[in-house]
């Protein structure tokens, strides 16, 4: 499946997941054209998150969508409209949702993959590896490392699973927790895999939401704090590997890593997507969603459009041919 396709489906399973709730509108029976294109205008300008952090005049938007709109146009004719509007925000969390088609911001474009999954494959997992649930892992360095593949959050991450890898890697010197081109999904998978490597109740971020139809109208932030699981857990140095295809949850996740003392975030800067996506349905039936939340780290500091590692480390394409992820070096490097 292509990378286009893959965000498409998982920002639609996203959309009809429990794990974010969307508040729908009742379905009207508009087919009218400017009346769905201003409806859509209306509701991301009283509650879209990150107009001002974007700097995106979104009434210029509607100057320059708007003429576009037009009397009898055809419904894939209004998509593109409106999906290249919202494309303006550069937001992987923005989509317009029709029968036909998704509009699909490509964060991961932006940047590098940061990995040759055939690379990890043949020379770091092996085929000697273990599948457990989402997870692929193995042992290097002789036994001294632990290293766990996690492309995705799938919802599905549970007790038996971890406890089952955490034992399996309890006398290594340190972990490898590799989220590149993770797009993510379900967030409390998240918080399930950080309980397990900490003893105490951490302080991981800030959140706040809007409240009010400006764009600056928000709420109080709420500090978000990680409980240590009861389960068995690891305490010693995990470091997390990131890049460009690492969003959504998959920034959460390295947003928490980073407040916890005994982890590091490793590789490129991640693609972002920290607001909570919600939406409604249009008069003519078509769903949208975009972000209504925003999260800050525990300084205040808002890295919506991607959060830097703690070491950035990229890999070199000519030791990709050689069989050798730089990214991982370099953890392994920072674990012994």
């Amino acid at each position: 499946m292509s990378t286009k396709r893959w965000m498409a489906v998982f920002a639609l399973t996203l959309f009809l997941s429990s794990c974010e709730k969307i508040i729908f509108k009742k379905k009207g029976d508009s087919t009218n054209a400017r009346e769905n294109f201003d409806y859509l205008w209306e509701q991301m300008d009283k509650r879209y998150a990150y107009f001002s952090y974007k700097g995106v005049d979104w009434n210029a938007m509607r100057t320059k969508y708007s003429p576009r709109v037009y009397d009898g146009m055809s419904e894939d004719s209004l998509f593109n409209v409106m999906g290249a509007m919202l494309d303006e925000l550069r937001d992987g969390h923005t989509n317009l949702i029709s029968p036909f088609n998704i509009s699909v911001f490509d964060i991961d474009l932006l940047g590098p993959e940061n990995i040759d999954e055939r690379v990890v494959l043949e020379n770091y997992l092996g085929t000697d590896r273990t599948i457990t649930g989402p997870f692929q892992h193995n042992f290097l360095k002789n036994k001294q490392v632990g290293y766990v593949r996690f492309p995705s959050f799938p919802g599905s991450v549970d007790d038996v699973q971890l406890d089952y890898i955490l034992d399996k890697y309890k006398d290594t010197k340190g972990l490898i927790f590799d989220i590149r081109q993770n797009g993510g999904g379900a967030i409390f998978d998240a918080y399930s895999i950080l309980s397990r490597f900490i003893s105490k109740q951490e302080f991981v971020y800030t959140s706040r939401g809007k409240v009010g139809e400006g764009h600056n109208d928000f709420g109080e932030l709420k500090e978000s704090r990680l409980s240590p699981s009861q389960s068995i857990r690891y305490t010693k140095k995990v470091v997390v590997l990131t890049d460009r295809g690492t969003y959504s949850s998959g920034s959460f996740f390295s947003l928490m890593a980073k407040a916890i003392d005994n982890m590091v975030v490793i590789g490129d800067t991640t693609g972002g997507g920290f607001g909570l996506p919600n939406g409604g349905q249009l008069p003519n039936g078509w769903t949208y969603r975009f972000s209504i939340t925003q999260t800050l780290d525990i300084f205040g500091n808002n890295f919506e459009n991607g959060l830097p590692p703690d070491k950035r480390v990229l890999v070199n394409n000519a030791n990709l041919q050689l069989g050798i992820d730089d990214v991982i070096e370099a953890a392994i490097n920072e674990i012994l």
